[in-house]
């Protein structure tokens, strides 16, 4: 038999397997599928790791990590939001608190408020660990895509201006890889891939 503490865990522990039947719009690298939400946690998890001296202040790399791995458990129940879909993102932190609150609900008290705490860091996107998650969160799609001759952008009509604005929070967290992501953008400028 097992506490009503452990339940609360091992539940949550499952319940977030469904965040692997979320898909994104961006593919997998090789022209690949598209990448589900867990993926893309574990991807963007890793590169925060290993690019971690490339941040602009040092941070908790373990606190960057957990914000990665947490940050869109909640579109198990609120959808994935393509970064570039002006009307879905109207709605976006709606659906999203609601989704944070039934999910989170789910842990022991202590855990659910420290994993609240935790998502709405990332969002609020003001301490030297957010800023340095928002860079990964928009690295890890950037790199996919232009590594599959940016398809998912000419799919969906994106425009380099478009892509600078979602990269302006890559600058906040790391100066070195927003250099990075305007070389990535002015080249697929010059291809004709990313309209001005």
């Amino acid at each position: 038999m097992m506490d009503e503490r452990l339940k609360k865990q091992l539940d949550f522990a499952l319940e977030i397997d469904k965040e692997k039947n979320i898909f994104r719009q961006t593919h997998l690298s090789g022209h690949g599928r598209n990448e589900n939400d867990a993926e893309h946690a574990w991807h963007m998890s890793i590169m925060a790791y290993l690019l971690r001296e490339y941040a602009n202040e040092e941070v908790d790399i373990a606190r960057v990590m957990l914000m990665c791995l947490i940050h869109d458990i909640v579109e198990i129940d609120a959808g994935d939001t393509y970064a570039y879909d002006a009307e879905g993102l109207t709605t976006q932190k709606e659906r999203e608190d609601a989704a944070k609150e039934r999910i989170f609900s789910i842990l022991p008290d202590d855990q659910k408020a420290e994993l609240i705490a935790l998502f709405n860091e990332f969002e609020a996107c003001e301490t030297a660990e957010s800023k340095y998650a928002h860079a990964m969160d928009n690295l890890q799609p950037l790199i996919l895509n232009n590594s599959n001759g940016g398809g998912d952008w000419k799919a969906h009509g994106v425009t380099s201006k478009q892509v600078y604005g979602r990269q302006s929070k890559t600058r906040m967290g790391s100066e070195t890889l927003y250099q990075v992501t305007d070389a990535i953008i002015q080249e697929n400028i010059r291809k004709g891939i990313l309209p001005e």
